[in-house]
């Protein structure tokens, strides 16, 4: 497998998936760990949830509502909406 293939095997997908699950738990976690308040716990979930929701309206709301895309990536989304 060459380094620009894409994944074939549901199984290496999914243990990605979960390798992104937990280093974004580890990274907040140290974080909150630095800094035990709940003003950075709350900053810290409301730019989680912007961040997902912001993936979500590029690679869904676009596609399915706007008529764009689909995209390749986010460069491409941010590049493709920009021009428009």
């Amino acid at each position: 497998m060459g380094l620009h293939d894409n994944i074939q095997s549901v199984r290496i997908l999914k243990l990605k998936g979960l390798l992104f699950f937990l280093l974004a738990l580890l990274t907040a976690a140290g974080l909150l760990w630095e800094n035990l308040h709940w003003r950075p716990a709350a900053l810290l979930a409301i730019c989680i949830w912007a961040s997902c929701r912001t993936y979500y309206f590029l690679f869904y709301v676009l596609e399915h509502y706007a008529g764009a895309g689909p995209y390749a990536g986010l460069w491409d989304a941010l590049r493709g909406n920009v021009r428009d």
